[in-house]
């Protein structure tokens, strides 16, 4: 039963997962506990009666920055990791689906046997009927990476907040893999990330999101609760606005 949704800070939200978030241990591919925990999470949000879209990157399968610097061609790459992103979408919306959410996987590429063309009026239907929405194959467009797609799909639906979910639990100064005297930040302005290269998300995705003012917030994917934590307005991660 839902719970009624004033008890929530948000009403709408665009969740990004990272590909590399769906790998859990492994060092590639899909750890099928993960995704059937993140399932769950969303699940727990979607019954307190937040509308949630989700946008998927393919970085557990495919990253074709990566493939660009070894010689293969940038915009056949890029195509190649969108069709990663799909693959991780399929699986998140047969999780959702295990656990009872009804899903709806949504391309801008036409692959109409696997996912909804993108229409925005559309894709908003679904929002207020109830539905998640996952957005696959980025933008449709190479060069544009799934953060950029998350920051425009978060504006196209009205979104209220993009809540990036990664491996660690906010922005740092640093590496925290790397270096244990990191300094992990509460709150950051846009211009700051943009003005110290912070890895928070890509500079296109930063820009887009400062120009409408829609808020982001970067917070670890790895503990239970935190998506719960964050829509209810609980002080986690860091906020960039």
């Amino acid at each position: 039963m839902r719970k009624m949704q004033s008890e929530n800070r948000y009403k709408r939200i665009l969740l990004k997962l990272s590909g590399e978030a769906l790998m859990g241990e492994k060092d590639f591919g899909v750890d099928t506990e993960v995704i059937h925990s993140i399932a769950r999470d969303i699940k727990e949000m979607h019954e307190l009666g937040v509308q949630v879209a989700v946008v998927i990157g393919g970085g557990n399968i495919f990253r074709g920055v990566s493939a660009s610097a070894k010689g293969m061609d940038r915009a056949q790459a890029d195509y190649v990791g969108m069709l990663a992103t799909v693959i991780n979408a399929l699986m998140l919306q047969d999780a959702l689906e295990k656990n009872g959410v009804f899903t709806r996987v949504i391309s801008p590429t036409e692959m109409k046997e696997l996912a909804e063309p993108y229409i925005r009026r559309k894709a908003v239907r679904h929002l207020e009927k109830g539905r998640v929405i996952i957005f696959a194959a980025g933008t449709g467009n190479p060069y544009f990476t799934t953060d950029t797609a998350a920051s425009l799909r978060a504006m196209e639906i009205n979104a209220e907040v993009i809540m990036k979910a990664t491996k660690v639990d906010g922005v740092y100064d640093r590496d925290p893999m790397k270096d244990s005297g990191a300094k992990r930040y509460e709150s950051l302005k846009f211009i700051d990330v943009l003005k110290d290269g912070l890895k928070v998300m890509d500079a296109t995705a930063i820009s887009l999101c400062m120009d409408n003012n829609l808020p982001i917030i970067v917070f670890s994917i790895k503990e239970k609760g935190n998506l719960l934590k964050v829509v209810s307005g609980e002080k986690i991660g860091t906020t960039v606005s």
